[in-house]
């Protein structure tokens, strides 16, 4: 249909991860719409393997409190190790950590102010919803962690196509027990990450953030296919 991947195309580059939402609840149909859009997501052989808790309003605000006394008391409980290695990965999120910094305007020797960046992840960045997506253990767990990446991708498309904001956050699945014990999710189920969704905030700094994203060429290896990444 002519426009469709223009449209498409629009979408998926002007999406943001926003660091500051307004407080303003969304609409249960808005809600739903964005969880039935994030639930056609392909999984292998149709598993479907995602089960998501939403939180909002007093909930929302009591995982809070749970999350940031957690951080206090330094009770962290992946589910999942972490790390970017000593390379190229480890300097990329370098990179985007001294510029969310930069944007908040929280000096490196700054230790209190960076302590306080890393916490407002545990109060969603102020968004007055969070999405938890929790996966079985199946296998390795790698084809179901990608699974969910999908429904994840597919979530947040679906808030940017609403004129909304989600940003996905791996410190959240650094306290999984935390999260699994006040929503009473079984232990079988393991936290890969949440997603705290809601308006972004246009007043605030830190949302003209814009991240750069390698070249083709360096992530992309062609066979037999010329002319893609305009390199001999």
């Amino acid at each position: 249909m002519p426009g469709t991947a223009s449209s498409f195309t629009d979408l998926a580059r002007s999406r943001r991860s926003p660091r500051r939402f307004l407080a303003t609840a969304l609409s249960p149909s808005d809600i739903r719409g964005v969880l039935e859009d994030a639930q056609t997501a392909p999984s292998n052989s149709n598993t479907q393997p995602w089960t998501v808790h939403v939180v909002s309003g007093a909930a929302r605000d009591a995982l809070s409190k749970e999350l940031l006394q957690a951080e206090e008391e330094g009770r962290t409980s992946p589910d999942f190790t972490d790390g970017y290695g000593e390379g190229l990965y480890l300097q990329r999120s370098q990179a985007l950590g001294a510029s969310v910094y930069r944007a908040l305007g929280v000096e490196r020797s700054d230790r209190d102010g960076r302590r306080a960046v890393v916490r407002r992840n545990l109060e969603f960045y102020g968004a007055p919803h969070a999405a938890f997506l929790f996966m079985p253990a199946l296998g390795d767990g790698v084809r179901t962690a990608g699974d969910i990446g999908m429904y994840a991708q597919n979530f947040l498309l679906s808030l940017a196509a609403r004129g909304l904001a989600g940003i996905p956050q791996t410190i959240l699945g650094v306290y999984a027990g935390t999260v699994r014990e006040f929503l009473g999710v079984p232990a079988e189920l393991k936290l890969l990450f949440g997603i705290s969704f809601g308006m972004a905030d246009p007043a605030a700094p830190v949302n003209t953030l814009r991240t750069e994203r390698v070249p083709l060429h360096s992530s992309v290896v062609v066979h037999d296919t010329p002319g893609v990444l305009g390199r001999p």
